[in-house]
């Protein structure tokens, strides 16, 4: 058992080297927009977009600063975007998080909802802030905000790449070990609800994604799609942000927010 595990995570050490090499470019700068962190320019909704605004929810070991390239993407194609902070290097319990967010969605609504006619948000979330995203819908409410949740290589079913990072931040980060396959809170986000609601979600994985393979994000019940790109490209390559628009562009298919107990 013990040497199955130790194959199991010298193969994604392997991935992971591979992954790093095969997207060196988007890697690249994943990094330096990562070393501007959470203390970049605020911009707030203009009141001019025609679309709902989309928030943005950086993953594990992520700052604001690596959503600049999708957030000035996407306000070059006219629409309102604000990124969430989520704390340095957003490692916090998953749950915590989603809470942090629905406090500032509270008051995102209450400082601009009226005054600018905002009824509903879309989010999109990577990595690990699809699964905060996921968690704020569907257990704090979240579901009647947000129209469409689209996650960038979110692990729904777990990664087991989470492994590597307990010794460095396993004493640290409650989210490492939510992120593990059967976690208990992984379990918990799957059983819950079984009601229908009125979200819709997309789940974009990466192909050549060693961190959170697609096997990992692809979620029953949702729209799922697989780009050929690393997990750093996920928010670098313009592949994910013609995506990203079309996800957004498409009028909702009338999806709920999935449960992810498979029938």
């Amino acid at each position: 058992m013990v040497k199955k595990a130790g194959r199991h995570i010298f193969s994604r050490a392997k991935a992971i080297f591979l992954d790093l090499g095969f997207d060196a470019f988007n890697n690249f700068h994943y990094l330096r927009h990562n070393l501007r962190g959470n203390r970049v320019r605020k911009q707030y909704f203009t009141a001019d977009a025609e679309h709902p605004p989309v928030i943005l929810l950086q993953g594990f070991l992520g700052t604001r600063g690596v959503l600049l390239p999708l957030e000035k993407h996407l306000r070059e194609s006219g629409r309102d975007v604000i990124s969430i902070d989520l704390g340095m290097f957003n490692v916090t319990d998953i749950r915590k998080s989603a809470q942090l967010l629905s406090y500032k969605m509270e008051r995102i609504m209450d400082r601009f909802g009226n005054s600018h006619g905002i009824t509903k948000v879309d989010v999109i979330g990577h990595s690990m802030g699809g699964l905060i995203g996921l968690y704020y819908i569907k257990r704090l409410g979240g579901h009647r905000l947000v129209r469409k949740l689209i996650t960038l290589g979110a692990p729904f079913n777990g990664t087991w790449t989470s492994v590597l990072g307990v010794f460095p931040f396993g004493l640290l980060s409650k989210g490492i070990w939510q992120m593990l396959p059967n976690s208990e809170f992984l379990k918990s986000l799957k059983s819950h609800p079984h009601e229908t609601q009125s979200t819709e979600v997309v789940s974009i994985a990466a192909s050549f994604d060693a961190l959170c393979p697609p096997a990992s994000c692809h979620l029953h019940g949702a729209k799922n799609i697989d780009v050929a790109v690393g997990h750093a490209g996920l928010l670098m390559d313009k592949k994910v942000f013609q995506s990203i628009d079309e996800c957004l562009a498409e009028k909702s298919r009338g999806n709920k927010v999935v449960n992810l107990t498979r029938p």
